[in-house]
């Protein structure tokens, strides 16, 4: 798996406020189109090297659209903030590869479904290397407030 050319350090702050985000929930949604139509599709993923890494079921083919094309990848704490928390909506654009996890990483995104629409899921992987970064958050500085006061 290629590394991240770029240092935490030398990120925009956005884009290392959006990873941050994302490494924070574990299903997200990842849009591009397919056949000239947009669609989303529901991915875990998880954030290494600067990278978001994606696991989907091979049976839906959604991966086929994504690979190798430029898409956008969204997560959000919109459903689960207590009432009076900050709500947050996070999204990164980059080109998504297929990828092969370590080991490691297939530890970190846990176990996978036993069956996805009735059919046994085998797992497809992919990464996203951030292209741009945006975030929204209903706090009162604005969208790129600070990672540690978002809930």
């Amino acid at each position: 798996m290629p590394t991240d050319e770029r240092p935490a350090l030398r990120r925009p702050a956005d884009e290392q406020l959006a990873l941050g985000l994302i490494a924070r929930t574990d299903y997200g949604r990842v849009a591009t189109s397919l056949r000239a139509m947009p669609f989303l599709a529901l991915a875990r993923h998880i954030v290494v090297d600067g990278r978001v890494l994606l696991r989907m079921p091979l049976s839906c083919g959604y991966h086929l659209a994504c690979a190798g094309s430029v898409v956008a990848y969204g997560t959000d704490n919109l459903s689960r903030a207590r009432r009076g928390e900050n709500l947050w909506s996070v999204q990164i654009v980059g080109r998504c590869e297929p990828v092969e996890p370590t080991a490691a990483e297939l530890e970190l995104f846990g176990p996978a479904p036993r069956l996805v629409d009735g059919v046994p899921y085998e797992p497809v992987y992919l990464g996203i290397e951030p292209q741009f970064a945006d975030v929204n958050s209903t706090d009162g500085d604005g969208p790129k407030g600070r990672l540690d006061r978002v809930p």
